[in-house]
């Protein structure tokens, strides 16, 4: 199985990368010529194809979201993190609420396709390491996916789980942007099973384990005080952690 796994994984690796390389000029295209739609547009075909070569290994990715989300309002979406293929499917998934995400500056720079989209398609980048800039620059993107009716994503783990055990939730990033979208909705996300592409490493990558995405009912922000409402969305995520 292993062997397989090297082969395989050099085939994925080489598609995956081609397709950043292929949608980092059509996304500026897309900006330049479109503005924030057209970018939006390639971004979420971008993300599809990504989502799709995760066939290469052996690893459908199935999301089940039976809710009905509100479009009329920004959304606040809530999810452990396995690895980093948790973030096209939500992409492509959740796209007509233009989903947004909390990421590391490090990010920002020198991945083709991914940077670029961190930077010019309203994700909010933050540095750890200033405490002072990571709450300004939340407190803009809250303010921001309010005003845009946009879909905030964060995973409040922080780091990812490398064995699929969720770790503690850290409140601070969360109830801030909760704060400035007061009428919004909360939906809690559970994945299950990305970390298991890297059950050997980087390389080679893990094979054959489906990937789960399952949506939770959306929580009305204002239907509880912010300490009890975080400790809820903890509860529902980790109790579909399987």
């Amino acid at each position: 199985m292993k062997f397989l796994s090297y082969i395989l994984s050099s085939i994925f690796g080489l598609t995956f990368y081609i397709l950043l390389l292929i949608f980092h000029p059509l996304q500026w295209i897309g900006l330049k010529a479109f503005g924030y739609k057209g970018h939006k547009a390639v971004v979420d075909i971008m993300n599809f194809f990504l989502t799709k070569s995760l066939l290469i290994l052996g690893v459908p990715v199935r999301v089940t979201n039976k809710q009905n989300i509100p479009t009329n309002s920004s959304i606040v979406f809530v999810s452990n993190h396995q690895s980093l293929f948790d973030i096209p499917p939500i992409i492509w998934a959740f796209r007509k609420h233009h989903p947004k995400f909390v990421s590391k500056k490090e990010l920002g720079k020198g991945t083709p396709s991914v940077s670029f989209n961190l930077r010019h398609g309203g994700a909010v980048l933050i540095d750890r390491k200033d405490k002072r800039q990571a709450i300004s620059a939340l407190i803009e993107f809250g303010k921001k996916v309010n005003k845009k009716k946009w879909g905030a994503v964060i995973f409040p783990e922080g780091t990812r789980s490398r064995d699929g055990k969720p770790k503690a939730f850290a409140p601070n990033g969360l109830l801030t942007i909760i704060k400035y979208n007061p009428d919004s909705y909360i939906v809690p996300l559970t994945i299950n099973n990305s970390w298991k592409l890297f059950r050997y490493g980087k390389f080679p990558l893990g094979l054959f384990s489906p990937m789960t995405i399952f949506t939770h009912e959306p929580i009305k922000i204002d239907s509880m005080p912010q300490e009890e409402l975080f400790i809820h969305v903890e509860k529902v995520i980790k109790s579909a952690i399987i």
